[in-house]
């Protein structure tokens, strides 16, 4: 038996490869499947069942595209209603790979459908669980994304969960590996560990959602207790999972193509496309094309994609650094952002060389900057880091405009002000000015390194812990 965890940091995403005597299973597996498949061809495995833990939110799954490559059965647990093909599972299921079992666990919460495989190895052994967005390592999913679709609240969705938590997954043995679908950095969850797999026993002892001694109103209250609002495009994701979608193969010829910087002007112009600079924030600070927007491919692309840009049918242009185009359009498509309609040939430096006009944006350095706002009593620095990274610590006099809700955050901007503004490490706050950029503000410079470089320089005070009137 082989349990493989393919884990991509950029979604926080775990899914799983597990074989057993030349049959294989893919468990919550990504958009772009080719890995999968030569995987199990290397191994002289044949693929026999894509599990789905959950029509999920945060991603695109690769499931209609892996079966109709290998002819895989898609198996979800009970209450699913794909618009596909697929094997609905009873509770408590048994299915077979190879010399294993996998039974089916039915654990609504998170959604109605979330079901948790757990793995019963050669001997009959309780051996591992895949919990998806059920449990993960520090945390639970979160029960407010399915009210809708469920027609319940989000306290009655927490409810289910507490009782699928302990007449499901409790009771295993403690020495049960869990894999779940996510870790740190994902909006499934609030509080997941930099770990991304854990024995139950260990979970029951530190994760807050398994206390012994919790009563169902404490775990509600915990649970759904500093939830911020999901990003606009996982209901669309959920839609594409569930409905189905392109194939990742049109998708990624449609994206990839070259265009000159004649067409590619021109393509900007016919079909209001957005234009995505995907180069480092250091590097496109230097130079832009006007108007294009900068979220760096060397960060978390795809998730920030999808928090500013609500429309996943939107047309995108993008700017790459060479050689990276097809990674940009896979990572785009992960996320369900399907109409990247191609990339400039040559990059930023044809635009420039064409003589066409540009762009650029001022940065400074910490060092630097309170010899500036001496002389400037009206200049602001600005914080575009999330609320709770705000209010845990921050420079004392600083403004706060989130950058993940822009377009309000944008009403907090004046005109007649100078603003210096940072994020953590200087790639929010280059996004956040490009946007802004595009937008006619003229008046906003960037802090290099962020908060981190701030602290480094001793010059500024931080503040403590200051809990917000929000939270009181």
């Amino acid at each position: 038996m082989k349990i493989e965890q393919i884990y991509t940091g950029c979604l926080a995403q775990g899914a799983y490869y597990i074989e057993s005597n030349g049959e294989a299973a893919i468990i919550d597996p990504l958009r772009e499947v080719a890995p999968y498949i030569t995987k199990a061809e290397q191994n002289n495995a044949r693929i026999k069942y894509i599990f789905e833990t959950h029509f999920h939110a945060d991603f695109v799954s690769g499931h209609l595209d892996l079966a109709k490559e290998t002819g895989a059965t898609i198996v979800y647990g009970p209450t699913a209603n794909p618009g596909f093909a697929a094997h609905i599972a009873m509770d408590n299921e048994l299915i077979t790979l190879g010399n294993i079992k996998f039974r089916v666990l039915h654990t609504p919460g998170h959604t109605m459908e979330s079901s948790c495989f757990l793995l019963i190895d050669e001997n009959g052994k309780e051996n591992a669980l895949f919990s998806g967005d059920t449990l993960f390592i520090g945390d639970v999913g979160r029960p407010d994304l399915a009210q809708k679709a469920a027609h319940m609240t989000q306290d009655e969705l927490a409810g289910l969960l507490f009782t699928s938590l302990r007449t499901k997954v409790m009771t295993l043995p403690d020495n049960l590996i869990i894999y779940p679908a996510h870790g740190a950095g994902s909006a499934c969850g609030k509080n997941m560990s930099q770990e991304t797999s854990d024995t139950l026993g260990h979970q029951k002892m530190t994760n807050y959602a398994l206390r012994a001694n919790m009563s169902k109103e404490e775990f509600i209250s915990e649970v759904t207790t500093g939830l911020v609002t999901p990003p606009k495009y996982f209901p669309l994701n959920v839609m594409l999972n569930k409905q189905g979608y392109e194939s990742i193969d049109k998708v990624l010829a449609k994206g990839t193509r070259a265009l000159s910087v004649t067409a590619f002007e021109a393509a900007a112009h016919e079909t209001d496309a957005l234009v995505i600079d995907t180069r480092s924030a250091q590097v496109f600070a230097k130079g832009f094309i006007p108007g294009a927007i900068n979220i760096g491919i060397d960060g978390n692309f795809a998730p920030w994609v999808g928090a500013l840009v609500p429309d996943i049918n939107q047309a995108i242009l993008l700017i790459t650094d060479e050689g990276r185009e097809e990674e940009v359009v896979t990572r785009l498509a992960r996320v369900g952002y399907d109409n990247a309609v191609g990339f400039l040939k040559g990059g930023f430096e044809a635009w420039g060389k064409s003589g066409r006009e540009t762009d650029s944006i001022e940065s400074i350095s910490a060092v630097d900057l309170p010899a500036i706002l001496a002389n400037d009593k009206s200049a602001v620095i600005l914080d575009v880091r999330k609320e709770s990274e705000f209010f845990s610590e921050h420079v004392v006099g600083a403004e706060h405009a989130c950058l993940d809700f822009v377009n309000e955050s944008m009403l907090k901007i004046s005109r007649q002000k100078k603003y210096y503004v940072h994020c953590a490490g200087g790639y929010r706050s280059m996004v956040f000015i490009s946007i802004l950029k595009a937008r006619g503000f003229h008046n906003l410079v960037n802090i290099n390194g962020g908060l981190t470089a701030i602290k480094e320089s001793g010059k500024f005070k931080i503040t403590d812990y200051v809990c917000p009137t929000t939270m009181l």
